[in-house]
């Protein structure tokens, strides 16, 4: 099955989550399909936090990729930011 799911990336007390598409059998930070956004936690007020390739986002759903219930959120979280 294919996942959209949160790759752990930056240093240590300083996170960054590459937002990806991953077979679900892959390590959480390992392998995967295609980077289609970012989560900035720690972001200020003048740093993006959170972008998502919507287009890509509406693809790879539509094919059946399943998204994590944080990623679930996250997007909402984005969406209801741009509107």
């Amino acid at each position: 099955m294919v996942v959209i799911r949160l790759a752990r990336g930056g240093a240590k007390a300083r996170p960054f989550f590459n937002i990806v598409v991953a077979d679900k059998r892959t390590r959480r930070d390992g392998r995967f399909i295609e980077r289609i956004g970012f989560y900035n936690p720690i972001a200020t007020a003048s740093e993006e936090s959170i972008r998502v390739a919507q287009d890509r986002l509406t693809y790879w759903k539509g094919v059946g990729a399943q998204a994590s219930p944080t990623v679930d959120r996250l997007i909402a979280q984005a969406a209801k930011k741009a509107a």
